[in-house]
């Protein structure tokens, strides 16, 4: 499976939602995700693809991890994983 669906998936089990009704133009807000959702889903995604995502949870808006939507999200996460191999 690729890295978009998995994320996609992870994100939409920490927003209670189908996959299809997350996009990759959706923020986590639109989605309903808290800050606790969103540590979850970090914590998920990094388990999922055995990376370390650069996040700090008491500012999530500092670091190097795109968190604005869900395709910067997937973006950032396909990087950390080729950055891995």
């Amino acid at each position: 499976m690729s890295i978009a669906p998995q994320v996609i998936e992870i994100i939409a089990q920490q927003a209670l939602l189908e996959p299809s009704d997350v996009t990759e133009a959706s923020t986590l807000e639109d989605l309903g995700i808290d800050s606790l959702g969103l540590v979850e889903s970090i914590f998920a995604i990094e388990e999922a693809f055995d990376i370390t995502v650069p996040f700090n949870a008491n500012d999530p808006s500092e670091g190097d991890f795109d968190i604005s939507t869900v395709g910067s999200i997937i973006k950032a996460v396909d990087a950390l994983v080729k950055d891995q191999a």
